[in-house]
């Protein structure tokens, strides 16, 4: 319980952070619209020819008498829009992360500044172009781990009763940890903590992870929301990213009261 509100309260935290430094959520609003624009156009375009899109798809049903043609390719129109909004959740932070990668790696860097105890921030060193590259790779590996998960639970959500109760609270905090990776992935990528301890390091502190991405997991499930919740989650991420390397966090911005984490840990894993 102590991990789930200390996790909530950093996202809260990035929130008054932004909310203190308007023209930081300002600029970081720009990525959110933008895809935000690019997922209601894809969206749209799928609502209007989905259902020619299924009719391709399966020639072999164009001889079924009615109504049984009209219900399957319904059936799988509907199975073929919750599959893309579903995606389209899981995937937005992603997609956003990484057109507005030197947005959000600014705006890391000024948190980082803002709360650590000498004023610095940690640089990666790297090319942005390098970066891109990195920050790519392990969102695709990241939205290919989220696809499995959202298939599954996709399919247990046809269990009678445990799949329209159980199964839809399991996907939130499914996808708030995978929220929480790509939130702290900015802050640790500066610092060249890799994608694999990166999730050893989520993994060992869960409850803390759930407490931070799951509120954004349901708030995420409106696109526009995402847009101007964005900002503040990278700033709240940064604390989070310094409490599970152990840095130490200056004017009790990233501690919960009177239990500071140590010093800075100097062991980050290189890429």
């Amino acid at each position: 319980m102590h991990d789930l509100r200390v996790g909530f309260r950093y996202l809260a935290q990035g929130q008054r952070w932004v909310a203190r430094h308007g023209k930081q959520f300002g600029v970081g609003l720009i990525p959110g619209l933008i895809t935000l624009v690019l997922y209601v156009g894809a969206l749209v375009t799928l609502a209007l020819w989905g259902s020619d899109l299924v009719s391709w798809a399966t020639p072999f049903a164009d001889d079924w008498d009615s109504p049984w043609l009209g219900l399957f390719r319904g059936f799988l129109t509907a199975v073929l829009f919750a599959l893309a909004l579903l995606l389209a959740v899981v995937t937005f932070t992603a997609v956003t992360l990484l057109i507005g990668q030197p947005f959000y790696e600014n705006l890391s860097e000024k948190v980082d500044r803002d709360v650590s105890p000498d004023g610095t921030a940690p640089e990666s060193g790297l090319p942005l172009w390098r970066e891109l590259v990195i920050s790519g790779r392990d969102s695709l590996r990241i939205v290919a781990r989220a696809a499995v998960w959202g298939v599954l639970l996709f399919a247990l959500g046809f269990i009678p009763f445990a799949g329209q109760t159980v199964v839809p609270v399991i996907g939130f905090f499914v996808t708030g940890f995978f929220l929480t990776e790509e939130l702290t992935a900015v802050a640790m990528q500066r610092r060249r903590v890799d994608l694999r301890e990166r999730l050893r390091l989520l993994r060992a502190r869960k409850a803390l992870v759930w407490g931070f991405g799951t509120p954004l997991a349901l708030a995420f499930v409106v696109p526009f929301v995402a847009v101007f919740l964005m900002p503040g989650a990278v700033a709240g991420a940064t604390l989070m990213a310094r409490d599970l390397l152990g840095e130490q966090t200056g004017e009790g911005e990233g501690e919960d009261e009177g239990e500071g984490r140590g010093q800075v840990r100097g062991d980050s894993v290189a890429w």
